[in-house]
């Protein structure tokens, strides 16, 4: 091969390595992309997860929470950059939002590439939503719908109604229970079935044999 062909090779080569690791880093995004202060938008869906119809309903329990006085966000994102968790990128948001004069906020966070979930508040709503309750309400209230079929929408109204609950002053429904899966009759046979039938076969086959060679035998030998 020329060497000019070698050197256009290694460079194609080169810049498919750098393409292949530069995209997933390219959707990563940090919260200093969601601006320096609280967006109009009380759905952030950067990940693009919700139809329209979702975000309408979304928006609708999430401005209910406005009866508490406390302002919701719903936040999606693709993928966080390396070493950033969602609490972590869920506390600068926070940090940055925050205003003396305003609401206390609280903040629903889902990252779609990992299917994963936290909820994080002002300190002022602790008394009201307790860390465990938001820690709960990310890791099974929410993560279930997202790891079962990638329920998007029922994972933030799931996650919505329950902290709206607890607010409101009623008791925390608690994590969704667990489906218990029926497994249907089927004729399909088992493994198990499979090899028994088997076994049973070769024995009435060497019983048959065992009969019919003997009888055999001594027919053509009484011949």
């Amino acid at each position: 091969m020329p060497r000019s062909a070698r050197r256009l090779l290694a460079s194609l080569l080169s810049f498919g390595v750098c393409l292949l690791f530069w995209a997933p880093a390219s959707l990563a995004i940090s919260p200093a992309a969601l601006g320096e202060s609280l967006p109009d938008a009380l759905v952030i869906d950067d990940a693009d997860v919700f139809s329209r119809a979702s975000r309408g309903e979304l928006e609708t329990k999430l401005r209910s929470f406005e009866d508490q006085r406390v302002d919701a966000r719903l936040i999606t994102l693709r993928r966080l950059d390396y070493g950033i968790t969602l609490n972590s990128f869920g506390a600068e948001l926070l940090e940055t939002w925050s205003s003396p004069s305003g609401n206390p906020l609280l903040l629903m966070l889902i990252e779609a590439s990992n299917k994963r979930s936290a909820v994080v508040a002002n300190q002022e709503l602790e008394a009201q939503l307790p860390p465990s309750l938001l820690k709960s309400t990310a890791r099974t209230t929410m993560t279930v719908p997202l790891r079962e079929g990638d329920r998007y929408r029922q994972a933030s109204v799931d996650g919505l109604t329950r902290l709206s609950t607890v607010l409101s002053g009623g008791e925390d429904p608690g994590p969704p229970k667990e489906i218990e899966r029926v497994t249907l009759p089927t004729n399909i046979p088992t493994k198990a079935e499979t090899a028994e039938s088997d076994a049973t076969k070769w024995v009435i086959i060497l019983l048959v044999l065992g009969t019919i060679i003997p009888m055999a035998t001594w027919w053509v030998f009484s011949r």
